[in-house]
């Protein structure tokens, strides 16, 4: 029999495969009543709320591409993570069997299919200790199309004519997501890491994703560069799918990092519409004790 610790993270992957949080739907309403009606990007959008009604209603997952799975886990001191992941990989592998996740990851090297989702470097978990009680587990959904126009700029750059400040910055963005064009499944979300190394960038411009859709940085400068990279963002003419249209991003989030003197790395993480993310608080026992993004 499944324990208590599988059986609240099979729920938790249920969830995120098939229930976008509310931040995000209500984002994607917001977008729509931006568009023109009889528009190829109102046509879009509609399609898309349709389409997360129904994931909803009948349980099944948002997007046919499952993702890549990127559990963040917040752990007490002393916590025995063993029997964590491995509750993790169960619930994966049943996850898998009924259906909320596609057999959807790859050996590189064979291209034949990992069992159950479960293979080197997957399912994704990150683990923290801190001083509590309570275990925090967030899941993101993260699917290949997303990934794909993901991208990793070094300061300075000619072609962008782009130096190393906030303004090359900007303009590193703003080159990422016109690279983009429909291919990330706009309107999307950017999480963007100014500094660190090639590794440590990306890592923390994809945990931009945990943060919610209406807060902002914690730096004024950094508050004020999300706010500008939006607005120029939604002139590029973009729109829902690459159809055009007021709407080509629903967010930025932007994080940074200290670097090396000869080193300027904007880190670009992509997020696709169908922003899967979750999470729960779960006790020592492993029952839920808070759902988290409601």
């Amino acid at each position: 029999m499944p324990s208590t610790w599988t059986k609240s993270l099979l729920e938790l992957i249920r969830r995120t495969s098939a229930d976008l949080p509310r931040d995000v739907e209500a984002a994607l309403r917001q977008a729509r009543r931006q568009e023109k009606p009889q528009s190829s990007a109102r046509w879009a959008l509609d399609t898309i709320l349709a389409n997360i009604r129904l994931a909803r209603a009948r349980n099944a997952p948002l997007c046919q591409d499952t993702g890549t799975l990127l559990f963040y886990c917040a752990v007490p001191f002393r916590f025995d993570t063993r029997r964590l992941t491995a509750a993790i990989h169960a619930a994966v592998r049943q996850a898998t069997h009924e259906g909320s996740l596609r057999p959807n990851t790859i050996d590189p090297l064979t291209g034949c299919s990992c069992a159950h989702n479960l293979g080197a470097g997957a399912p994704v978990i990150h683990i923290e200790f801190a001083p509590r009680r309570t275990v925090a587990i967030r899941l993101i959904m993260k699917g290949g199309g997303s990934e794909n126009v993901s991208t990793q700029f070094s300061l300075p750059d000619a072609r962008l004519k782009a130096g190393r400040d906030l303004e090359g910055v900007r303009r590193c963005m703003l080159a990422a997501v016109a690279q983009a064009q429909g291919n990330g499944c706009a309107p999307g979300v950017l999480g963007v890491c100014i500094g660190g190394d090639h590794a440590t960038g990306t890592e923390c411009a994809k945990r931009q994703f945990l943060r919610p859709l209406n807060d902002h940085a914690s730096e004024a400068r950094l508050v004020a560069l999300e706010r500008q990279v939006l607005a120029d963002a939604q002139k590029l003419g973009i729109g829902p799918m690459g159809f055009g249209g007021a709407t080509t991003l629903l967010g930025v989030k932007i994080g940074a990092l200290a670097r090396l003197p000869a080193c300027y790395f904007v880190s670009v993480a992509y997020m696709c519409w169908a922003f899967r993310r979750r999470g729960v608080v779960l006790d020592s026992a492993g029952r839920v004790v808070r759902q988290l993004y409601d």
